[in-house]
């Protein structure tokens, strides 16, 4: 599937839930959020059939995003009939990393592939002040499981104020090489603002090569994380949502006034 600007559109990201169990000052505001009601949420089947029809149009790529996607009850179950579909290549799972003790084997289990896992410091103070509430040592733990269950090649997600040169994301950086873990560095984003840049270690934030919709947990496709453009895949159907966000997809990001990382899922 090829947008306007001819870029091969084989990736896509599923946000399942807009629920997490942290409060990270720079996802989420700390009173919380006003939460989509559960008959807003997509169910499994709606899900399921919507990237079936994503696959029939060129999509080999899936993550799974949230919020925290391991908050979304049954959430195996899902990953499972994900896995099942012909042509998904690559499945994998973006996760705060504080449930994954529970799920790394099941989910291993279920067909998931690998897992990216979000640390922005090791120290447990700093830690708890950036997720007002996380234990550092419940991702430590998650990944430990991920890497005893088999989710490879298992990637930490280090968002950063300007660079990794910050003496956080060297400690993050050291701690990846002394556990053999690869690390990508992700400058902190701001959707209204439209500040944001490629990411250190991936190709997120490069327009040019951009290759993604986003499926929000309410069921609207979204060709561009920075832009309000978005296709209701309830009241439009799968494959027309699917074309138009192809058809509609902007050269480059600016900004989003309707969204936030939260239920879009980065």
């Amino acid at each position: 599937m090829l947008d306007r600007f001819n870029r091969e559109l084989n990736y896509l990201r599923i946000s399942v839930t807009d629920r997490c169990n942290l409060r990270c000052t720079y996802c989420m505001p700390e009173e919380g959020i006003k939460l989509f009601g559960h008959e807003e949420i997509l169910t499994f089947s709606e899900i399921a059939g919507f990237t079936r029809a994503a696959v029939a149009n060129g999509v080999t790529k899936v993550r799974l995003t949230g919020g925290e996607p391991l908050v979304r009850k049954g959430i195996t179950a899902l990953v499972r009939m994900i896995s099942e579909i012909t042509g998904i290549e690559d499945l994998s799972m973006t996760t705060n990393g504080t449930l994954l003790k529970l799920f790394a084997r099941e989910l291993k289990s279920a067909g998931l592939q690998r897992v990216n896992i979000s640390l922005d410091t090791i120290d447990p103070d700093k830690f708890k002040l950036i997720t007002r509430s996380g234990n550092i040592n419940d991702v430590f733990e998650g990944i430990d499981a991920a890497k005893s269950a088999g989710l490879f090649p298992l990637k930490i997600n280090c968002v950063v104020n300007n660079s990794k040169e910050e003496d956080d994301a060297k400690e993050v950086t050291r701690f990846c090489k002394d556990n053999n873990l690869e690390i990508r560095y992700i400058r902190q984003m701001d959707l209204i603002r439209g500040h944001f840049s490629v990411v250190d270690g991936g190709t997120g934030g490069d327009c040019a090569l951009c290759n993604r919709l986003r499926l929000t947990s309410n069921g609207k496709l979204k060709p561009c994380l920075f832009n309000n453009i978005e296709f209701d895949i309830r009241e439009l159907g799968y494959e027309k949502a699917i074309k138009l966000a192809a058809d509609m997809k902007p050269e480059c990001g600016s900004i989003n006034e309707t969204d936030s990382f939260y239920n879009i899922g980065g």
